[in-house]
Order: C-alpha cells, then sequence, then structure tokens
C-alpha cells in the first residue's frame, strides 16, 4: 500500500528509463511490434471490465481501478483517498479481519494497492482456481464494505498512513514533492496538495467523512476491473457478472478540467536538509495524460538527460565533471504532467555553474532539435523497455495496469498503440516542436534547489473546515442483475491449485570450461543471461573493501574499441541492458538482449567482460561518484544500517564485516589503483570456474554457437583468486544497542540482528519458516503488533539474506520518534516468547506460511529474470536442478515441532541492536530499556564520546 508521486508513467514509457545508452551501429534495427490484445464488455450497473488472455502460467491478474486520487479531495480533507485505500483493506462486511488473509491461503503474488494524485487501484495475482476468491473478495469490498468501517478501523490506519508519510519525510531530501507539489500548482488547483495529504487533515477525518467518501467514489461505474492471464472472454463474463452484477451504481461523477497551470516565467526557491551534497530540481507543468506531445517529450527527456550517454550526462559528467548524477524525464498525469531535470551538484562545485550548463544544454537542443540519430537510438531503447514490460500480466507496470491505465483516463484500453505509434512517427523537428512549445521561451520553470544544512520541518496549514458536501444520487440509467453468490457463506475457497512449473534446464559446456545451463522461454522476443563467477564482497582484501563491487561497475565504462560514451551509446541502439555486479559471495554480469539483435548484443558483452578498458579518466569519473553515493549511504538511515550492522555483527576483519551495499568506504575506494580493478578482474572473473545461465527465447542449438564464438576462446590470465575462508562467528554472549544520531529524524529506524546457519545448512529451510511465523511476511506477528495493532510504524519485517557463511538475520522497523524504546520492548518480547516456546508457533500459521511460500511459485517464476535468479542461486549454493520441487515438498511436510525447534535459534539475548533516530528523542527511553550495554557511534561505526 502506497503513494505513487508523481503519477504513473504509461507502460511503455515508465520501462524504457533502465536501458543503457550506446553509439550507432552500421543499422539498428528497431524493436518488433508487441502488443497487448484484449476484449471489453461493461456490466449493466457500469462496471467497464478488460480481459486479456495469456496461458503462460496458470495466474490470473486482478487489477480494480477507481477513478479517484488526490485531486478529488475538497479542502480540509487531503490524504482521504490514500487513507481510503488502506481502510479498503481491513476487511468488509461479509469478511472482517484484513483484506490480505485469504489471499495468504491462496498463494497470491504482486499483491498492493496505490494512490496517486488521479486514481486509486488495488491488485494481486492468483492461481486460476482461486479467480472466485479475488472476484468475492474485490467485489465485496466494493458492494459492501461502509458496515465494516468503524472508529477504532479508522484510527489504526489513520495511524499507518501518518507513519508512511513520517517515513517518506525521513529520507534525505524527502521535503522535495510536498514544496514541488505546492509551488508548480496554485492553490484550489487538484494537484496543490501532496496525495498523503497534511497530518492537520489527517486528524480531522472522521467517521461520517469516510462513510461519504465511499458513497460518493466507489460505485461500480467509476471502476475498471482487469483480468489478465490464463482467463477469457466468456469466463470473464460469466464470473464477473455473478460477484459484481448486484452491486448499484453510484453517482456518476465529473472528472476536473484538464488545468496544465504552465508557468510564464522562471523562479527559484532554495531549502536545506541533512544531505551531504546540493541537489537541483527544474520542473516544467506539461501537456497531460495522453497528449502526443506528452509522448514526444518523454521521448525528448530520455534524449536530454534519460540515457548513460545523454546530452546532459555527456556535458555535466564526463566532459565538465561538475555533477555526480544527472536525469530528465516526463512523468504523466491526467489534469497536468511534469517535465523534470534533477542533478546532484559535486561538493566543492557551484551551483549556479550546473544551473548555467544545464539551461545551455536545453536551449542548444530546442535550437537545433535532436539529431535522426538520436531519435532512432532512444526510441529503440523505449521500444525495448516496452517489450520487457509486457512480459509481465499483473503487478507494478504489468499488461494489466497499462490496460486499466488506458482505459480509466483515455476510455481506450489500447490508449498505448497510440503513444507508441506517435513514437514510431517522431521526427527531430516533431520533438523540437514539442520542447519549444512546452519548455521554450514563455514557459516558465521552476528551480529548486535543497543544500546541505539543517532540516526544517514543513509548516502546515490548519485543517480547513470542509464546504457541506451532499452525496449526489446514484445514476439511474445503470441497473443491478441478480446474483446467486452466498454473501453470508463467507469466501469461496478453491478445492485445489495449480501443479508447479519450473522451466527444464538444458545443459552445455563451452571450449573454455564455462557451464551452459538453459531455461527456453518463448513469451516474448528477450534473452538474458547472466554469467555467475565465484568470488564477490567478501574476498575483498581487508584493507580495500568495496573492489568488488567498484571493479565490476566498471566494466560497461568502455570496453573493446569502444570508450564509455559509444559502448552505452551501442547498448541503446541494440535496444540491450548490461551490466555487472558483486554480491557477498559471487559476481556476476548480465545482459538482456532483443532476440532480432541477439549476436551483435553478446559480441558488446563479451567485449564488456573480457576487454573492459579501465580507463584512468573513466575510474576517476566512476570513483568520484561511488564516493558521493557513500556519503548518500551515510544520510539515509537504511543506508547508515546497512553500512554498520555488518560490522558490529561479525566483527572487524571478517569477511562479512564490510558494508552490504558493497560500495566500501571513501578511503578504500580513493585508495584503488588501476592496477587494483586488472588484478581483481584477472583473478576473480575465471570463464572456466564460471556459469552462464540462459533464459529466454532461444535454444541450446542456437544459443551455444553464439556464445562459443564470443567466449571460447577466453581464458583467464591471472591466477585464481583464493577462495574466501568465511570463519564461524560466536554468538553474542549478551545483547548490545548501538545508537546513532539523526537530528531532527521524526522516525526510528529499529534493527535487530543476530546469524543464523548459512543458506548450505540442511535446516535452512526450517531457518526460513520460523522467521515467517515472526517478520516473513504482511500477516506475520511483527507487523500485525507495530503496524496492525499499535500503528507506530509503516511496516515492520525479519528476514535472512543468503551466503556461504553465517547469514545475517535482522529484525526491523521504522517507528514514530515518540514510540521507540515501547516498540523495541515489543520487538524484544514477540523474538523471546517464540523463541522461549512461550508462544510457539501454532498449526495454523505453520501451515498459513506453508501456504504463502509454496502456493505462490506458480506466480512466482513468470518472469526470465526470476527464474534466471532461481537457477544462479542453485549454482551459487551446488543446488540440484529440481531444487525448487525439493523445497517445496520440504516446506510441505514441516511439521509445527520442527519451526519451534529452529526458532529458538531467534533468542534475543545475543542481539545486536542499531537504532538510528533523533538522540535527544531516543536515549533516554531505550537506556531505560536495559536491554545491554548503550554505544553511541557514528556513521562509520565508530564510538562518538558523549557530549
Amino acid at each position: 500500500m502506497s503513494v505513487l508521486r508523481p503519477a504513473a508513467l504509461a507502460l511503455a514509457l515508465a520501462t524504457a528509463l533502465t536501458a543503457g545508452g550506446y553509439a550507432p551501429i552500421a543499422r539498428a534495427a528497431s524493436a518488433p511490434a508487441v502488443d497487448i490484445p484484449y476484449e471489453t464488455f461493461t456490466l449493466p450497473n457500469g462496471l467497464r471490465v478488460v480481459v486479456h488472455t495469456d496461458r503462460k502460467a496458470p495466474i490470473v491478474a486482478v487489477n480494480v481501478w477507481y477513478h479517484v486520487g488526490s485531486k478529488d479531495e475538497p479542502a480540509g480533507r487531503t490524504g482521504f483517498a490514500h487513507l481510503f485505500e488502506h481502510l479498503m483493506f481491513n476487511g468488509s462486511e461479509n469478511a472482517p479481519g484484513e483484506f490480505f488473509t485469504p489471499f495468504k491461503a491462496i498463494g497470491a503474488t504482486n499483491q498492493n494497492g496505490t494512490t496517486n494524485s488521479d486514481r486509486t487501484n488495488y491488485f494481486e495475482n492468483v492461481p486460476t482456481t482461486a479467480l472466485d476468491t479475488a472476484l468475492w473478495m474485490e467485489s465485496d469490498r466494493m458492494g459492501h464494505l461502509l458496515g465494516a468501517i468503524d472508529q477504532k478501523t479508522l484510527d489504526e490506519q489513520r495511524g499507518v498512513v501518518q507513519n508512511e508519510k513520517r517515513q517518506g519525510e525521513n529520507q534525505p531530501y524527502g521535503q522535495v514533492w510536498d514544496v514541488l507539489g505546492a509551488t508548480m500548482y496554485p492553490k484550489g488547483h487538484p494537484y496543490h496538495h501532496s496525495t498523503i495529504g497534511s497530518m492537520n487533515d489527517l486528524n480531522a477525518a472522521a467517521l461520517a467523512d469516510v462513510k461519504t467518501w465511499f458513497k460518493t467514489w466507489y460505485g461500480p461505474n467509476n471502476a475498471v476491473l482487469v483480468l489478465a492471464g490464463d482467463i477469457d472472454l466468456a469466463t470473464a463474463k460469466d464470473k464477473v457478472a455473478k460477484f459484481f452484477g448486484d452491486i448499484p451504481a453510484g453517482p456518476s461523477m465529473a472528472q476536473p478540467k484538464v488545468d496544465v497551470a504552465a508557468h510564464s516565467a522562471d523562479s527559484r526557491s532554495e531549502m536545506t536538509d541533512q544531505v551531504p551534497q546540493s541537489r537541483i530540481y527544474r520542473v516544467w507543468n506539461v501537456a497531460e495524460y495522453g497528449a502526443p506531445d506528452l509522448d514526444r517529450l518523454q521521448l525528448l527527456a530520455q534524449i536530454l538527460g534519460g540515457a548513460k550517454s545523454s546530452r546532459l550526462d555527456k556535458r555535466l559528467v564526463h566532459q565538465d565533471k561538475l555533477v555526480d548524477n544527472v536525469s530528465a524525464g516526463a512523468y504523466g498525469s491526467q489534469l497536468s504532467s511534469t517535465f523534470m531535470i534533477t542533478a546532484a551538484v559535486k561538493q566543492g562545485v557551484e551551483v549556479a555553474k550546473v544551473e548555467a550548463a544545464i539551461d545551455e544544454e536545453l536551449k542548444k537542443l530546442l535550437a537545433e532539435g535532436p539529431t535522426a540519430e538520436e531519435v532512432t537510438r532512444n526510441r529503440t531503447a523505449i521500444e525495448a523497455g516496452w517489450i520487457r514490460g509486457v512480459e509481465r500480466i499483473g503487478g507494478f507496470g504489468g499488461k494489466a495496469d497499462a490496460l486499466a491505465e488506458c482505459a480509466v483516463f483515455m476510455g481506450d484500453p489500447g490508449c498505448f498503440r497510440d503513444s507508441l505509434k506517435t513514437l514510431a512517427e517522431a521526427t527531430p523537428e516533431a520533438l523540437r516542436t514539442a520542447g519549444n512549445a512546452w519548455l521554450g521561451a514563455g514557459k516558465g520553470s521552476h528551480t529548486l534547489v535543497v543544500n546541505p544544512g539543517k532540516r526544517v520541518a514543513l509548516q502546515e496549514e490548519p485543517a480547513a473546515t470542509p464546504t457541506p458536501f451532499k452525496t449526489p444520487k446514484a445514476d439511474t440509467k445503470y441497473k443491478t442483475v441478480a446474483s446467486s453468490v452466498d454473501r453470508k457463506g463467507g469466501v469461496p475457497m478453491p478445492a485445489s491449485f495449480p501443479d508447479l512449473k519450473f522451466p527444464q534446464q538444458q545443459h552445455a559446456t563451452l571450449s573454455n570450461g564455462t557451464k551452459v545451463v538453459l531455461a527456453e522461454r518463448h513469451d516474448i522476443p528477450v534473452v538474458q543471461m547472466s554469467y555467475e563467477f565465484r568470488g564477490g564482497q567478501a574476498a575483498d582484501p581487508t584493507a580495500k573493501p568495496g573492489m568488488a563491487s567498484f571493479t565490476m561497475s566498471l566494466l560497461d565504462e568502455g570496453a573493446g574499441d569502444l570508450n564509455a560514451l559509444a559502448f552505452a551509446d551501442r547498448a541503446q541502439s541494440l535496444g540491450a541492458n548490461l551490466g555487472a555486479s558483486a554480491g557477498l559471495d559471487s559476481s556476476s554480469a548480465y545482459l538482456s538482449a532483443l532476440k532480432q539483435n541477439l549476436e551483435p548484443s553478446v559480441t558488446l558483452f563479451a567485449d564488456m567482460l573480457r576487454k573492459p578498458r579501465f580507463e584512468q579518466a573513466d575510474i576517476e569519473r566512476v570513483r568520484g561518484q561511488w564516493i558521493a553515493g557513500i556519503k548518500q549511504e551515510k544520510a539515509n538511515p537504511n543506508g547508515i544500517i546497512q553500512r554498520v550492522l555488518p560490522g558490529l555483527v561479525f566483527g572487524a576483519g571478517h569477511p562479512y564485516a564490510a558494508p552490504r551495499t558493497g560500495s566500501g568506504t571513501e578511503a578504500s575506494i580513493a585508495g584503488l589503483t588501476r592496477t587494483d580493478l586488472q588484478g581483481w578482474h584477472a583473478g576473480a572473473l575465471r570463464p572456466q570456474d564460471a556459469t552462464l545461465v540462459v533464459v529466454g527465447d532461444t535454444t541450446l542449438a542456437e544459443i551455444v554457437p553464439v556464445l562459443e564464438k564470443n567466449f571460447g576462446g577466453w581464458k583467464a590470465s591471472g591466477n585464481a583468486s583464493a577462495a574466501a575462508a568465511i570463519p564461524q562467528v560466536a554468538a553474542q554472549a549478551k545483547p548490545r544497542v548501538f545508537l546513532i544520531d539523526q537530528p531532527g529524524a521524526v522516525q526510528a529506524n529499529i534493527v535487530a540482528a543476530k546469524t543464523l546457519p548459512s543458506s548450505a545448512d540442511p535446516k535452512t529451510v526450517q531457518y526460513d519458516m520460523a522467521n515467517m511465523i515472526v517478520g516473513g511476511d504482511f500477516t506475520a506477528r511483527l507487523n500485525m503488533n507495530l503496524r496492525e495493532d499499535k500503528h507506530w510504524s509503516y511496516g515492520a519485517r525479519s528476514g535472512a539474506g543468503g551466503s556461504l557463511g553465517q547469514r545475517l538475520w535482522s529484525a526491523s522497523a521504522p517507528v514514530q520518534i515518540d514510540k521507540t524504546g515501547e516498540a523495541m520492548a515489543e520487538i524484544q518480547r514477540e523474538l523471546a516468547d517464540y523463541a522461549s516456546g512461550k508462544a510457539p508457533a501454532s498449526k495454523d500459521e505453520v501451515e498459513g506460511m506453508e501456504k504463502v511460500l509454496t502456493l505462490t511459485l506458480p506466480g512466482a517464476y513468470e518472469t526470465a529474470s526470476s527464474v534466471m535468479s532461481t537457477i544462479a542461486s542453485n549454482v551459487l549454493y551446488s543446488r540440484p536442478d529440481d531444487y525448487v520441487f525439493q523445497r517445496t515438498a520440504e516446506i510441505e511436510a514441516m511439521t509445527p515441532e520442527q519451526v519451534n525447534a529452529a526458532a529458538k535459534a531467534l533468542d534475543p539475548a545475543g542481539l545486536t541492536w542499531v537504532v538510528v533516530g533523533d538522540l535527544s528523542k531516543t536515549e533516554a527511553p531505550i537506556r531505560a530499556l536495559n536491554l545491554g550495554e548503550v554505544t553511541i557511534v557514528d556513521a562509520d561505526g565508530k564510538p562518538v564520546a558523549k557530549k
């Protein structure tokens, strides 16, 4: 459940910005056409239904969009749409309790709800046999909600939403969005206030207001239902009429008129925050969602600053070295859209100099227009992003989302086709014209600069008294149809579930010794691969943490005959995504290639791995960005925890003691030499010890010759790096507490950690199940306590990452600052009662979590990337091809006795606690708990003398 800010882009463009950039090839083939075929019907009560059939997995995406968002809130009731999104997860009249509960029992995946300025949506993927369950639940909260909303529920979810607001504001630069909304749109404009609303208005929300809001906006005639996946039109018509047909229509609500509110003059403002570097936000109000000019502006933004070799990147990052990163994008909304340029200014650089350079590059682009080559290259990247995006039927940005967005805002589920057509026909002159129409002379922008300094709380206006509102009468042109559904009989549950299917794996070996594992997936014309190497961050020399990650990050900064910018251009022209990274115990390089450009993409991938240039200028540029990133981590409470916690748990010098971000320290990165990087590359990336996992639209007969041609002659030039010995760490004898000061924080980030046995331990699955009970799921004990019961937190969870050595297990929760001590006491109590057997896992809890872990699997392997990551994990831990099935069988056979025996490992007696928050508000209550010795440390984990 979340707020989206700003409104989501259309799928065709949202996924494109992940693509890398690159220089022209002799002939760049454009991406193949990939469509989302659909059929529609409308119930007599006005519910619009869109159906898309995709039989690749036995799951159906259920996606309900209500055409109501924060734009529809009256003065004095800001945040209502988002608050109501939360309320609709708290049960309905015929299904009291948590909305998630029955979905956990049927293996739902990708379940959530979001609110933005223009709409509220709810979605889940369910096994085909459980479609009735999902439709019953969604229809019950659409037609039978009001009786389930009482003052207790309102107070509970109000508290959760307020902690979500605090969590957002507590992040570095977290106040920006409230400021920009109020600045870009005048008072009274529907976009003037933020989607999450003000604390004052949330506090003023009354039960009667909530019920009026529901009666006004949540009728079937203000909603769109999309069913995508293992479904057909006839089945959809029958089931939707059965479950939704008897829900009466509500009023027919007029939508606000389009009001772009474009500025006529430039303006500028500054603010301070506890951040390590200045950040520039330059914003324009531009054409609304659905306008062809918005599509053109999105392509123009990609050319200006949306790709690795964009104009702003070339000028500000590579040439003038003024910023650590820069980006540009156009983000569509119903009444007005946002064109935004963001730049992180290098420390020591004058902000004005960066602003002037941005202005120069923009004016040049508007005056001359982009080149034909820039248009073709960036269009290919966007089209490739679209193809990758339509692999998923549901979830954020999946096919169901794209269809619903078009149906709600344009009345046409296929409006994405118009956007793709506009992009296909875009010329340099068309982009220049659109750019000048919205960003040129007379079209003002606002520049907001956030500088390092003290964070000043934003002042909220008092809650206004809303204008009395009388709910309009229901629209009489809509009718209901009789339904045979027995609501009082409870939620219908499936009698059976689809069998788990995992692609058959085929094997080969290249002449260089690399083992190839292929899983065929022919749903979209894309082939993905990941070259898996032994050794990762844990193999870094003690004095050089971050070396593995830093080296891997430089592989795509120029290779073979291509410098960094030319390499990025070539990747973009091919529609290929590629890069490399280091994990804790392994390192990998990945490629996602369009099928039609597979061979040249693999050639580029091979150059990246075999012939990285490691140019000194690129090393210095990336080094500067890297160190700036470390400083950003140290300004973010979660980043601080990831940096400090491992060293406190494992101890200095241990291979797992370095920051879990993999970024190392400022000193270690500053000291790395080109020789260090070349040595690590030669010793760690050894093809004879590696496995290449391939998943996608290819066959073994087709792909092996391509791989052999590009990698067969690759021989490692260096000596094998010694495998990192992972020494065992003794359990802490007693608890310890470490406090890190974050002055002005409105939340405290709490984490409690200890070690669990290796992922290779025979009882790993039992430990995972023990964790599920306490914090591994939304319905687990910690979250139900701190979020749903006490509403002190937006979410509490626990879990352990995988590792060859001992795993780092942690329980975490961001909580409102005045509940820090009480929240820690609750975490301590929950763990102690569970581990000691005072509150053991019940049979129902174990069976419930078994379903969460097993029934979700048919939907969990919908995408090629999910299959690839599972195979790669099996490779790392030397697991058999059928491990997914073995693990499933083990979970299904697990008993409460086994789970409770494993839960003893979570005994809080040896916990390491880390709390990041305002010390003036957290220290006293924490010390009063007497959980253990209290030490104040800095963002590097070093003790701080108390003032």
